[in-house]
């Protein structure tokens, strides 16, 4: 998108990493992008042109800024022209609940909605295209899910980055995907919106392992028949929700997996890493303020593997450690002794 082509404003609703890192994307293309938070550390941090809490020592363009309440928001010149929601799956609709009638408001005048979330409701059992359809149902057309192997730290230093952004409608699609790209960061479209949302959220329970895994000691062997057989499990569930088997292939899945059970930038991994050590995951949930996406979403994937009699050995190992003080070097050896099965 040329300057000429440039739009007033992006609206991104949560200022973790990844929300601050997705602002810092599109401030290339708006003229203006508002961070919307609730934490007063953060907002006087962005006014500061650093969102220190959750990205230290990287500077954020000038044309983001936050706001902490909606009359801030409202202060801003210029039409809205895309709005993007930062939030884990756990706080969407929370959140959107308590701001409905403003959403709406966006909604009705066909401003465009992405999210970035990565996970599966343990209460409902739904992804965040549920989440959101459940609230807006007359607007599916103007939702996108976007997911990809994109850890915020490289997003940050204009690393080349490949995503994937699903949604219904091919207009908005491609008018979204043309607001998020420019020279280091593309979107690319699919239909397959369960299976883009099903990749994102299933590798963060693989990355865990992935964590696990490494701190247990084990190295490129091992990893190399997680991250194998773990695809063959995300495809089972896959099948459940009609996802397309070539989506988990692509960079929401295999692309997204591979990242995340090597880099060293995963906060699930590092999770997996800590339970490696022995600690419990309560404690290091509650002991850091990041959200660990793959944390309450294998529990999501469990119940669900329970529901539709899925073969997840590895999704229902992970939900061992986490949930039933599971020993992770007993839970592997398990997984070894299991009886041996044709590989499909």
């Amino acid at each position: 998108m040329s300057i000429h082509q440039k739009k007033k404003v992006a609206l991104v609703i949560g200022a973790g990493a990844f929300g601050t890192a997705m602002a810092q994307v599109i401030s290339q293309n708006f003229e203006k992008v508002i961070l919307k938070v609730r934490s007063q550390d953060i907002y006087d941090a962005i006014k500061d042109g650093e969102n220190s809490i959750y990205l230290p020592g990287m500077k954020i363009a000038g044309n983001i800024d936050a706001a902490l309440t909606w009359e801030e928001v409202d202060a801003i010149p210029g039409n809205i022209d895309l709005i993007v929601s930062a939030l884990p799956s756990g706080g969407i609709t929370e959140y959107f609940k308590e701001n409905y009638d403003r959403f709406l408001s966006y909604l009705i005048k066909g401003i465009p909605v992405v999210s970035l979330s990565k996970g599966i409701d343990p209460d409902t059992l739904e992804l965040s295209d549920d989440l959101f359809f459940d609230m807006y149902p007359h607007f599916k057309d103007q939702f996108c899910f976007l997911s990809g192997p994109s850890f915020a730290h490289e997003i940050m230093q204009d690393q080349i980055t490949l995503v994937a952004i699903a949604g219904r409608s091919k207009q908005v699609l491609e008018n979204v995907s043309d607001m998020m790209n420019t020279n280091s960061f593309k979107a690319l479209a699919s239909y397959d919106v369960k299976g883009v949302l099903l990749g994102g959220a299933l590798k963060n329970i693989l990355a865990i392992a992935g964590g696990i895994i490494e701190g247990l000691g084990y190295n490129h062997n091992t990893r190399a028949a997680m991250i194998t057989r773990g695809i063959a499990e995300m495809l089972r569930f896959g099948a459940v929700y009609n996802a397309r088997p070539e989506t988990f292939y692509g960079l929401s899945g295999m692309g997204d997996l591979i990242l995340t059970t090597t880099g060293d930038l995963s906060r699930n991994k590092t999770f997996g890493l800590e339970l490696a050590k022995g600690r419990k995951a309560e404690a290091i949930i509650k002991s850091q303020r990041s959200v660990v996406e793959g944390y309450k979403t294998a529990k999501a994937a469990h119940f669900i593997s329970e529901r539709y009699d899925i073969r997840a050995p590895i999704f229902n190992g992970v939900y061992g450690v986490l949930y039933n003080d599971g020993e992770p070097r007993e839970v592997i050896t398990k997984l070894m002794r299991s009886p041996t099965k044709f590989e499909t």
